[in-house]
C-alpha cells in the first residue's frame, strides 16, 4: 500500500513535469500509477472515463480517485494536493516574472513553439486508448462520430454521452429479452 508521502510525491511529480495539463498528463499518470501497481492497465480507461464524467480538472479527478482507492479520504486529499501544488507554484512564479517579459518576442516564440508539442501530448494517449478499447468496427465508428460531432459541429459531449448511454442500455435490454425468449 502506498504511503501518504508516496502519493504526494508521485502526484507532485506528475503536476510539476507535465506541460499542458489535462490530457497531456494522461501518459505520465498512466505510467506512474501502473508501474507502482496501484492500478492495472486494463482498468485505466475506466478511470479516465470516470474522471472525465465528474466535474473538475481531469488530473485532479484522477488523483482524487487513486488517492481514495489507496488511502481513503485522506489519500484523496494528499494526492490532490500533490497534483495541484506544483502547478499553482509554477503559475504564481510565472505570473510574478512574466509580467516583465510578456511582450518579449523571444518569449512569445517559445510559447508558440510549445503548442504543437502539447497537441501531440494530448493526441498520443487518446489514440493509444482508442486502440486498446475499440475492439470492433462499431466502437471505432462511435469514437470517430463523437470526435467529428464535438470537433467540427460543436455538439456538447454531454449530449453525446447521454445518447450513447441510452442506445447502449436499449441494446442491452433488447439482447437480454432476446436471450430470455430463446431460453423458453
Amino acid at each position: 500500500m502506498a504511503s501518504y508521502w508516496q502519493l504526494f510525491i508521485v502526484f507532485a511529480k506528475i503536476g510539476a513535469f507535465t506541460i499542458g495539463g489535462g490530457y497531456a498528463m494522461i501518459p505520465i499518470i498512466q505510467s506512474e500509477i501502473i508501474k507502482r501497481g496501484w492500478l492495472e492497465e486494463k482498468d485505466f480507461p475506466d478511470i479516465i472515463a470516470l474522471a472525465q464524467s465528474a466535474p473538475g480538472l481531469l488530473a485532479v479527478n484522477i488523483s482524487i480517485f487513486i488517492g481514495y482507492r489507496l488511502r481513503g479520504i485522506k489519500g484523496s486529499a494528499v494526492a490532490t494536493l500533490g497534483s495541484i501544488l506544483p502547478s499553482f507554484l509554477i503559475i504564481l512564479l510565472i505570473a510574478m516574472i512574466f509580467s516583465g517579459f510578456q511582450d518579449n518576442q523571444i518569449v512569445q516564440r517559445i510559447f508558440k513553439g510549445i503548442r504543437p508539442v502539447v497537441v501531440a501530448l494530448i493526441a498520443v494517449p487518446m489514440l493509444q486508448m482508442a486502440r486498446k478499447t475499440n475492439r470492433n468496427w462499431i466502437a471505432w465508428g462511435v469514437s470517430i462520430l463523437a470526435a467529428v460531432l464535438v470537433a467540427f459541429l460543436k455538439v456538447s459531449p454531454v449530449y453525446i454521452l447521454i445518447i450513447v448511454a441510452v442506445i447502449a442500455y436499449t441494446a442491452a435490454k433488447y439482447r437480454e429479452n432476446a436471450r430470455k425468449k430463446e431460453g423458453r
